[in-house]
């Protein structure tokens, strides 16, 4: 019986982290189209990891019998120490600057041209500076998002070290 419910734990794990993500997502749109806290570039790319997170998750999740909890796991892992660094950066660095252009984040928008394709959730809307005033319970949303991204790196390292090989 605890093995039986133990075998499915990763894909639920999965699918748990793929609802969070998502759901981070989600409050930031809220929280910009309800509430009028605008984005800056760091503040879009961070979605973008996100919605990375979220893909790999389901893809995980989806395919039968768990035969991509071990790369969804890693691409998860990836990604969300990725949006670590991102929101570590946009505290310590880019929310002391009065213009973000032409950092690493805006090139990327720039790229990939998400801003014109989907303006209501990738369009950039305020500098680093601006968007760093914006508090929840006292802290910086940047904050917040580096949090969410360590637990889900966590999260991605508990899977990754339950799918390891026994007896080695």
């Amino acid at each position: 019986m605890i093995a039986r419910t133990f075998h499915r734990l990763p894909r639920g794990l999965l699918a748990l982290v793929a609802l969070v993500a998502l759901a981070a997502v989600a409050g930031a749109l809220i929280a910009q189209h309800a509430f009028g806290m605008q984005p800056c570039p760091w503040c879009i790319f961070q979605r973008v990891l996100y919605l990375g997170v979220t893909a790999i998750a389901l893809v995980g999740w989806a395919l039968p019998a768990g035969r991509a909890v071990v790369p969804a796991s890693a691409g998860v892992l990836l990604i969300a120490l990725g949006g670590v660094a991102a929101a570590v950066f946009q505290h310590e660095v880019a929310s002391r600057d009065a213009s973000c252009a032409l950092t690493m984040a805006d090139r990327f928008l720039n790229a990939t041209g998400l801003e014109a394709l989907f303006p209501a959730l990738f369009q950039v809307t305020a500098t680093c500076l601006q968007a760093a005033s914006y508090r929840l319970l006292g802290l910086p949303f940047e904050v917040w998002s580096g949090a969410l991204f360590a637990l889900l790196a966590l999260t991605a390292l508990l899977l990754l070290w339950y799918r390891r090989p026994q007896g080695r």
